[in-house]
């Protein structure tokens, strides 16, 4: 049970280690830092997207409009941890 709590707890980090990346890179696309048509930016954000829109415009949903400033990302990094540490604190 031990190294199935610990194969889950390395796909969280890898999924909060790409959001994290996702954020970063759509950052660098908004202020014109990174130029989003060549074909590996297009193709880095276009994967990051498909993995991270399903969950993140979910979130989006639930939560009130803030203007410009989206949360989505910081709602699910914390959920994300709390969810690993409830599942280490029931099976340990």
């Amino acid at each position: 049970m031990n190294s199935l709590l610990m194969l889950i707890s390395s796909i969280v980090d890898l999924y909060s280690f790409t959001l994290l990346a996702y954020v970063i890179i759509s950052w660098l696309v908004a202020f014109k830092i990174i130029n989003p048509w060549q074909p590996f930016v297009r193709s880095l954000t276009t994967g990051l997207s498909r993995l991270h829109d399903p969950v993140l415009n979910a979130i989006r949903s639930v939560i009130p409009n803030l203007g410009g400033l989206d949360i989505s990302p910081v709602i699910l990094l914390l959920a994300l941890q709390f969810a690993r540490n409830l599942l280490f604190e029931i099976f340990s």
